[in-house]
Formats: C-alpha cells, sequence, structure tokens
C-alpha cells in the first residue's frame, strides 16, 4: 500500500510474495487438522481416496479464493471471477468419484419402486 502508485507492479510482486508466506505460515495450522482428518479416517473405516478428495477440494478452494482476491486488488475482477469459476470446475471434476458412489444407492432406492 505504501508502494501505491510510484511502483505498481513493485506493489503486485510484493503482494502477491506476502500472500504465498501468508499461505506456507497457514500450513502449519492446517497440519493438526490434517492429523485429525487421518483420525477420523482411520476409526471411521473411511475411504482413503474420499479423504484425499476432500483434503484437494479444500486445498483447490481456498488457494482460487486467494488468486481471486489478488485479482480483485489488482484491479482485474473478472480475471477474479473467472478463476473462481475455473476452481469450481475443478472441484466439480474432482468430485465426480463422490457423485459416482451416490448412483448405486440411488439405483437401489428406484429401482425398489
Amino acid at each position: 500500500l505504501t508502494l501505491g502508485n510510484r511502483g505498481k507492479d513493485h506493489s503486485m510482486v510484493l503482494m502477491i510474495s506476502v500472500c504465498c508466506m501468508g499461505s506456507l505460515a497457514a500450513l502449519a495450522y492446517l497440519r493438526p487438522v490434517i492429523d485429525f482428518v487421518k483420525q477420523l479416517e482411520e476409526v471411521g473405516g473411511l475411504d482413503h481416496k474420499l479423504v484425499r478428495i476432500l483434503l484437494k477440494v479444500t486445498g483447490i478452494g481456498l488457494i482460487c479464493e486467494i488468486g481471486a482476491l489478488v485479482c480483485n486488488d489488482s484491479g482485474c475482477s473478472s480475471l477474479g471471477k473467472t478463476v473462481k469459476i475455473l476452481g469450481a470446475a475443478v472441484i466439480l471434476w474432482l468430485s465426480l468419484p463422490l457423485y459416482a458412489m451416490l448412483v448405486d444407492p440411488l439405483k437401489g432406492i428406484l429401482g425398489g419402486l
């Protein structure tokens, strides 16, 4: 913010660097969450693939949100919205195995009618 209009390019690089450092610092706080999810996976007998999908989806959502905010701050709000849309598309694509798992029980329910 201090650089303002004098060094717009430098301020953008600095802002992206700070966002990256903040994201890396946040990873330290997420380690206990990931360990807890792994414990839930073991105790609950959850499929490892499903838990990995959920963690990936969460990570992609967070990264896309940060990317969209950086784009918006740089004055490219349309690019920020595009990043969000692309992130949502990737999340849907990664979630296909979850949706596929829902098809079999639905077939059983609908087939019984």
